[in-house]
């Protein structure tokens, strides 16, 4: 907080990145900046919705980014609260953010254009690691469709859902993105104290979460495909499963009557009928061997095996 208490008081712009602060920590920085109370409050507040809010001379922001390393299914999204002033930007965050640790790294020794280009540069880190989770999600639906059509199994079943697990978390925090930029987006170019530069920044930004809103919708729809697909190639196999059923219960229809028929212990038929050795071959077994056979011409032909 030494370190943060000069580079605030230091005449210039600097870039301060606070991650897991505790209350005291942001209420040593709302000293120095002249935070509103409510400021506060959300900055202490994690799981909200993306919202800008304008101030007298600085802006709050909340934003959302994923974790690429983070497996499908898991908690995908980065949530990111900025303050932007005219001294300073400062970023909020709970867990560690890979994206705003390498943009740190990227520019520690380099001049920056402009402290617009900071802020447009940190935002673009946080939105586009949309992008590579979105890559690999569009991977994981060609394997999976492929997967279904050779062999269908629970497992599969189970990564469809957890795919669209991702894209709802991810779709609900872009769509809100996407208007807030659109709406407010230029807001952040008229603070007073930031040095200005090209406003396409920021309409870049808005471009960006179309895109990726797109994808998003059209994973989504082709996830839905998926589904579908699974949910067909079961029924399928299930249908198969029910013909080669059907088929061998056909075939036994005629062998348990045969064998039912001459299996009565009546007189007649057992003093008269079967009482020889060529009985046996010719009424027992030969007439099972008909039967299976005539069944198995006629499946056949009917094209069942």
């Amino acid at each position: 907080m030494d370190e943060v208490r000069a580079q605030i008081r230091a005449d210039g712009f600097c870039w301060i990145d606070l991650e897991a602060p505790d209350d005291d920590d942001l209420q040593e920085v709302a000293r120095h900046i002249n935070l509103h109370p409510l400021t506060i409050d959300d900055a202490k507040t994690f799981r909200q919705r993306p919202k800008i809010e304008d101030y007298a001379d600085y802006m709050y922001l909340v934003v959302f980014g994923v974790d690429p390393g983070t497996a499908s299914g898991g908690p995908l999204l980065r949530e990111v609260h900025m303050i932007i002033t005219g001294e300073a930007v400062i970023t909020i965050h709970r867990r560690p953010n890979d994206a705003l640790a390498d943009l740190r790294k990227h520019y520690d020794d380099q001049h920056i254009r402009s402290e617009q280009f900071l802020v447009y540069k940190i935002l673009d880190a946080i939105t586009s690691t949309f992008i590579p989770v979105l890559s690999r999600i569009d991977e994981d639906i060609d394997e999976l469709e492929q997967q279904v059509i050779d062999s269908t199994s629970s497992e599969q079943l189970q990564r469809i859902f957890s795919i669209k697990r991702d894209l709802i978390a991810m779709r609900r925090v872009i769509a809100p993105m996407r208007d807030m930029f659109q709406r407010s987006g230029d807001k952040i170019t008229e603070l007073p104290g930031l040095q200005t530069d090209d406003k396409l920044y920021f309409r870049d930004l808005y471009d960006g979460l179309i895109r990726i809103s797109e994808l998003v919708d059209s994973y989504r729809d082709l996830l839905s495909g998926a589904t579908d697909m699974y949910l067909s190639q079961v029924a399928n196999n299930q249908g198969e499963i029910n013909k080669q059923l059907t088929i061998i219960a056909t075939i036994f229809l005629p062998l348990s009557f045969l064998t039912g028929f001459f299996g009565q212990n009546f007189s007649f038929l057992t003093t008269d009928v079967i009482n020889q050795t060529w009985t046996f071959w010719v009424l027992g077994i030969g007439l099972l061997a008909v039967s299976v056979a005539g069944l198995a011409v006629w499946f056949k032909r009917k094209g069942w095996i």
